[in-house]
């Protein structure tokens, strides 16, 4: 077996120009096949972590995705707000632990803006063990002090000390400037990886301060001011004495199902509570679509790699009946030749496999800032995962299958020159 995986290596370097390209190609696609994987795992590491250590979620009645995904990802933004005295009964109930809420509504030059309670910065977690931490400044102190989050503080070039105006209304979508009442920057948050870190935090007593003084001075959101002339309204989180949600931590975690119930059922207000990771599973379901198109997607570049190493293998029959008709005189036998063809299938598929692999960990090390800045996305360099170890074992037996082929043709070529008499 050494000697035939020694002739292998050699007629590989005989073709070396060819060889080269078979592996870089395939080193490409295995490369991409891992990506994909990987910021498919980062993204849900990312998503789950974002809800680490929260056990419950509360929120006015409604969908417990739309819950989910107003409340922690600030996608969309809640029909209906629940009271303060509803967050009060919360905080009250023997079973729970803390309680954080969720003010939602405002926002500046595009970012979300959350009005909380310091109690975020005690009781959020992002990860096993993981609590916010500063990378700059502090929490705030004062009604219009606010902390920014990392992307957040990048994106605008903002330090400490930095004023900012909150507008109302979410994203790009604002219609009223709190110009009369700006913030102060007090701090900035080491990134986490998670929705925060593209959010601007201020206190609850700030978040009524400014809206207090814009009805005072008569500056109302013209929309709501539209729908109230219809006899409408526009539910918006910033009503005195409403949140968005809050988010529950409990003094014993088996209780989440039972204190979900009461929740439901006998809550001062018709109230939604929710599991987050759950909830979040049937995220992952709605997405799970385009999940599997990327995977189909980059393993259709994993088989046309290793199609490219069958043609180039098969191309190399003819020019090699020779060289297996030597080897046939020398006393090999069909299955030599067989195995020997196989083996180089093995060498070109296994030095693709390592270049890609080695390709994508170096891509990530020298580019995890880069993806943290402009993604959000936390890299995990480390050893590849279970689910890779098992798409490169994959794309190995496929290469060693796509070399069968070649294998059975020159091992019936060099049958039959071996049984020809030439003259």
């Amino acid at each position: 077996m050494r000697m035939i995986l020694r002739l292998a290596m050699a007629s590989l370097r005989a073709r070396g120009v060819t060889a080269a390209l078979t592996v870089f190609s395939i080193a490409l696609s295995v490369a991409l096949l891992l990506g994909v994987e990987r910021a498919r795992e980062m993204s849900r590491s990312s998503f789950v972590a974002s809800v680490s250590g929260t056990d419950l979620i509360v929120g006015a009645r409604t969908s417990p995705v739309h819950l989910l995904l107003f409340s922690v990802f600030h996608v969309g933004r809640p029909a209906a707000n629940l009271k303060r005295e509803s967050a009060d009964w919360l905080a009250a109930h023997p079973r729970v632990a803390w309680t954080i809420p969720v003010s939602l509504g405002d926002s500046h030059r595009g970012v979300a803006v959350v009005g909380t309670s310091a109690a975020l910065f005690e009781h959020y977690r992002y990860g096993p063990g993981k609590a916010l931490a500063f990378a700059r400044g502090g929490a705030f102190s004062h009604d219009l002090d606010a902390v920014l989050g990392a992307e957040t503080a990048a994106s605008l070039g903002y330090d400490i000390g930095q004023p900012l105006v909150l507008a109302h209304g979410a994203g790009d979508l604002s219609f009223t400037r709190h110009e009369g009442q700006p913030f102060r920057v007090t701090g900035i948050l080491a990134p986490t990886g998670t929705p925060v870190d593209r959010t601007v935090l201020v206190g609850l007593r700030g978040i009524d301060r400014v809206h207090e003084a814009g009805t005072a001075n008569g500056d109302d959101d013209p929309l709501a001011v539209a729908l109230r002339s219809r006899g409408g309204d526009l539910p918006t989180a910033q009503e005195r004495g409403a949140l968005s949600a809050v988010l529950v931590g409990l003094r014993a975690r088996r209780d989440a199902l039972a204190l979900q119930r009461v929740i439901n059922e006998t809550a001062p207000e018709p109230l939604t509570a929710i599991l987050p990771v759950p909830t979040l599973q049937e995220v992952w379901e709605i997405a799970g679509v385009a999940e599997r198109a990327l995977l189909a997607v980059s393993s259709m570049v994993v088989v046309v790699g290793l199609t490219g190493m069958l043609v180039a293998l098969l191309t190399s029959v003819a020019e090699r009946r020779r060289e297996m008709a030597v080897l046939r005189a020398v006393g090999a036998r069909p299955a030599h030749v067989f195995v020997l063809v196989l083996s180089e299938a093995a060498l070109l598929t296994g030095a693709g496999v390592a270049l890609g692999t080695l390709s994508l960990q170096g891509f990530l090390a020298l580019g995890r800032e880069a993806l943290r800045a402009q993604f959000g996305m936390t890299v995990d360099t480390g050893w590849p995962s279970l689910q890779e170890w098992q798409l490169l074992l994959s794309v190995a037996l496929a290469g060693i299958l796509a070399g069968v082929i070649p294998a059975w043709r020159l091992t019936r070529l060099s049958l039959a020159d071996g049984m020809t008499v030439r003259v």
